[in-house]
């Protein structure tokens, strides 16, 4: 009840559907769509009777099992041309007779309107509490630049006076038919509306209302959507390329919500994040980052942090989140639900860690560029060693290319954290063959255009493999010589640990590489055979597969609880 009001919920659902046939018994993300309906009503802390009203004995016995009651629908009220309003007003006759009493409020409910929310449902019904409010009906603002047709002159005109962004135009409300609750002295066989009208504005994803197959896809999108809450950073010690795996992912998760959280002492990271417009949040230490996902109560966290701790993982896991770890190779990964490391090509045995050049995710700007077709001559060098480059390979690989004949171009592109640019910039500032560029937004053209590339073996190594351009790599640390994905067969000449690599020894193999046109050649021909434009979707179908059992290992255990 809601102020002594006894309130009735009439769901309308026959089995003569013409758009999508038998649809109100048909799974939308694994359940009946009728449920839906049904479910909205049983949450609602004021419905007091919930009734089905059917000709069809399928939908009968369905809606019984999830809770409602039923009163069968008669031939004649069951036809396509029937209006909705002698339909729930026989319900409402018949099941006041069931119950020997009478309802203050009768609610429509459309079991085509499965995205409501029970919140929603009783803001409605909390409208009656104005006694003069006879009947309330959900709509959504759903302001366009919209026209009319005269019929008589032949001619459109618009609906609007002047001409603005669609933010900026008057609310334009539309009906969803979702909701529409009448004072009981208002329900009759030819109407359901009273003189004094009030509205509940809804989401635009609680309007979604069933009539095709489009909506129908559009309604399966939205409750297959997750909330994905991204744990990542970039500073000098670690570079940026987490944080740019981290906007590839989001970029492909259309259909679900992101927010990525920073560590507030990180700004590298935060600004190129910002730069992309995600949403994010700034945590100051573990505790807080814990305490605002709870507040975001995300169904999904993933961590592109680097190695994570068991006692950080547990703790995510025990708040009930399924758990996403990259390049992982802390304590962290026992507990953690999925592990991804492209970077490490050997299996570890472990049944949650997936490894390999398979799992790597390609910027967007990659999979539209054509394969790199090899010069006989080299004219245009890239030196591109990440965002940060802490050991300053690019000042060595710039000398050491100046002390040849090269007398081509050299393109240096800096990263957001490259400490130094004044300085690098003055030394070089004379020759006109090198041009330094910062934080390019279109790398992938740089790399297409190059003739031979120098890089550290990164994830730079696979965006370099995807277009197929010959390149020499200089490990930036101890941990990068063991991302062996960098190495002849794939088509790289890796030189191993930068800093033990002398500028003469970086000096032959250049000037080898740039007279050995077959050698190219055959560099580009081993990296095209390598896929790499299938990462994210692989990723994706292990997390899909991952949280589904994790889904039914959280059903089993509230059916113990």
């Amino acid at each position: 009840m809601f102020n002594n009001n006894k309130i009735l919920v009439v769901i309308p659902a026959r089995g003569g559907s013409k758009g999508i046939p038998r649809k109100n018994i048909r799974l939308l993300n694994h359940k009946p769509l009728i449920s839906y309906a049904i479910n909205i009503a049983k949450s609602s802390q004021y419905v007091d009777d919930i009734v089905v009203t059917t000709d069809d004995s399928e939908i009968a016995l369905l809606s019984e099992k999830f809770g409602a009651s039923v009163i069968r629908r008669s031939e004649e009220l069951a036809g396509d041309e029937v209006p909705l309003d002698p339909v729930i007003y026989d319900a409402m006759v018949k099941k006041e007779k069931q119950a020997f009493d009478e309802y203050d409020l009768v609610v429509t409910l459309q079991p085509t309107s499965p995205l409501l929310k029970s919140s929603t449902l009783d803001a409605a019904i909390e409208k009656f509490e104005d006694f003069a409010i006879d009947s309330v009906l959900s709509v959504v603002d759903d302001r366009h630049l919209s026209w009319g047709y005269d019929e008589n002159n032949e001619r459109f005109f618009p609906n609007y006076i002047e001409r603005k962004n669609r933010q900026y135009l008057p609310k334009d409300f539309r009906e969803t038919g979702a909701i529409l609750i009448t004072r009981r002295n208002f329900v009759h066989e030819d109407s359901r509306l009273g003189t004094n009208l009030d509205l509940i504005e809804v989401s635009r994803q609680e309007s979604v209302d069933i009539d095709n197959y489009e909506d129908w896809w559009i309604a399966e999108n939205y409750l297959q959507k997750k909330k994905v809450a991204i744990v990542v950073n970039a500073y000098d010690e670690i570079g940026t390329g987490h944080v740019y795996r981290c906007l590839s992912i989001a970029s492909k998760l259309v259909f679900h919500e992101v927010l990525f959280l920073m560590d507030e002492q990180r700004q590298l990271g935060i600004d190129i994040v910002g730069n992309y417009n995600y949403p994010y949040k700034l945590y100051d230490g573990e505790d807080d980052l814990v305490k605002i996902l709870r507040e975001y109560s995300p169904q999904i966290v993933v961590n592109d942090i680097l190695d994570t701790s068991i006692e950080y993982v547990s703790q995510l896991k025990e708040d009930g989140y399924f758990v996403v770890n990259f390049e992982d190779l802390g304590t962290g990964t026992e507990a953690a639900d999925v592990v991804f490391d492209a970077l490490y090509e050997h299996d570890v045995g472990e049944k949650n860690i997936f490894t390999g050049h398979k799992y790597y995710i390609l910027k967007d700007e990659f999979y539209f560029q054509p394969q790199k077709i090899i010069a006989q001559k080299v004219e245009n060098i890239l030196i591109t060693f990440g965002g940060t480059d802490p050991n300053n390979f690019t000042e060595k690989v710039i000398d050491s290319i100046l002390a040849t004949s090269y007398d081509g171009r050299i393109n240096v592109i800096l990263g957001l954290g490259y400490d130094g640019l004044e300085e690098l910039i003055d030394k070089y500032e004379s020759n006109q063959s090198i041009q330094i560029y910062r934080n390019v937004s279109d790398i992938s053209e740089f790399m297409f255009k190059a003739d031979m590339i120098f890089t550290s073996a990164g994830r730079t190594m696979y965006e370099v493999c995807s277009l197929g351009v010959p390149t020499i790599c200089l490990c930036q640390n101890e941990r990068e010589l063991t991302h062996v994905f960098a190495n002849e067969t794939n088509g790289f000449i890796n030189m191993g640990l930068g800093a033990e690599v002398g500028k003469q020894q970086i000096i032959d193999e250049f000037v080898k590489l740039v007279n050995d046109y077959d050698l190219r050649l055959e560099m580009n021909q081993k990296m095209l055979n390598v896929d790499l434009k299938d990462g994210f979707e692989n990723i994706w179908s292990i997390i899909r597969e991952e949280y589904r059992k994790f889904e039914l290992r959280g059903k089993k255990h509230e059916n113990i609880q």
